[in-house]
């Protein structure tokens, strides 16, 4: 069920009985659709190993897979993070103070006997403090309970999908995951702003370790605290493994098409070995379509285009709503023109690299 979190009047206002529907049903264990900058994510109390059950049983996501917990952006995010966290490095500060709220994760030490399912059992935790003032404004309702209600420290919210397929980024697409659940409270705070998810740093091992590229790149991160990142194949050939975080395994975010990756010279040359001759029918849909930001000499009339915009954050933006309509076509094969070099379309070319696995 998609409830608008906003009254449209004089102004944008909150609709303050969808915000207050969400934060009660999370407080009696209850999952919802909620919107982030990032992507839509399916939360629960994360506090809530019953709840957390939930999340995992919905997306059919395996259970030692960890989630990202959402925090209030109370005293700059720090009392959520003291009720997880067990402690805080000086560069974990500094990259709160510089990102938060937004699109990063940071990966904490966890305190004994708070979020264990939510970590996939393990003895660390992701934590995020997000910017969408919707996402914030159910978060600081379960900060500030009423008729003696426990406070709700934090709400652990994957991405809104069934595990492994493109996330969803309207409330649309949310119901169109979970439309079998017809008692999902979904509320509707508008397509996300990034449209792809948070950027997660390890910061349980003494230096920042880059686990998943995202929207804050790897430059803003350096900048940020200091410190050079390091990788998770440099960890390894330390003897050291990173943790498990959300999101990277090798196959992720995939649509039902296959995506090809492939340079704009290999994609021409592709499109003119295919000639006229492309099959396209009610019963089996259009078989190919092209993703990329050169413009492409294409003969076969009932190839799909789309244009991949210049902007690496507006490519971000759309990278999920674009697969998710040529899903809805029924394409067969998804031709991507891969991104080009830098940072700051590494969490494009990290979210079409595991969509193409």
């Amino acid at each position: 069920m998609i409830v608008s979190a906003y009254v449209f009047a004089d102004g944008v206002e909150f609709a303050p009985e969808a915000i207050s529907a969400a934060a009660q049903a999370v407080r009696v264990g209850k999952l919802v659709g909620l919107p982030t900058e990032t992507v839509y994510g399916l939360g629960a109390d994360a506090d809530n190993a019953t709840a957390v059950a939930g999340i995992f049983s919905a997306k059919g996501r395996p259970a030692d897979h960890p989630l990202i917990v959402h925090v209030a952006s109370f005293d700059g995010g720090m009392s959520g993070v003291s009720h997880y966290a067990a402690r805080v490095p000086s560069f974990a500060q500094q990259l709160m103070s510089a990102f938060w709220p937004g699109p990063l994760t940071l990966i904490l030490p966890r305190r004994d006997g708070v979020g264990a399912a939510a970590a996939g059992g393990q003895n660390s935790i992701g934590l995020r403090c997000p910017e969408h003032p919707v996402a914030q404004a159910v978060l600081s309702a379960l900060r500030q309970p009423t008729n003696g209600e426990p406070v709700v420290w934090g709400v652990a919210a994957p991405s809104a999908n069934r595990f492994g397929r493109v996330s969803p980024t309207t409330a649309q697409h949310v119901a169109g995951e979970f439309a079998d659940h017809q008692d999902l409270l979904i509320l509707d705070g508008g397509p996300c702003d990034v449209g792809i998810e948070s950027t997660i740093i390890d910061c349980t091992r003494g230096a920042p370790v880059l686990l998943r590229p995202g929207a804050i790149t790897a430059d803003q991160v350096v900048a940020a605290c200091g410190r050079p990142l390091i990788s998770p194949e440099e960890l390894e050939a330390q003897g050291q493994q990173a943790p498990r975080a959300s999101g990277t395994l090798e196959s992720h975010y995939a649509p039902n098409a296959t995506v090809r990756l492939m340079d704009a010279k290999a994609m021409q040359k592709a499109l003119e070995m295919l000639g006229t001759e492309v099959d396209k029918s009610p019963q089996s849909g259009t078989s190919i379509a092209v993703y990329a930001r050169t413009p492409m000499k294409i003969a076969a009339r009932s190839i799909e285009q789309r244009r991949m915009p210049s902007d690496p954050a507006v490519a971000a933006h759309e990278l999920f709503s674009v697969l998710r309509e040529l899903d809805a076509l029924r394409v067969k094969l998804i031709w991507v023109e891969e991104p080009p070099a830098g940072t700051a379309w590494d969490g494009v070319r990290d979210r079409l690299q595991r969509a193409a696995a």
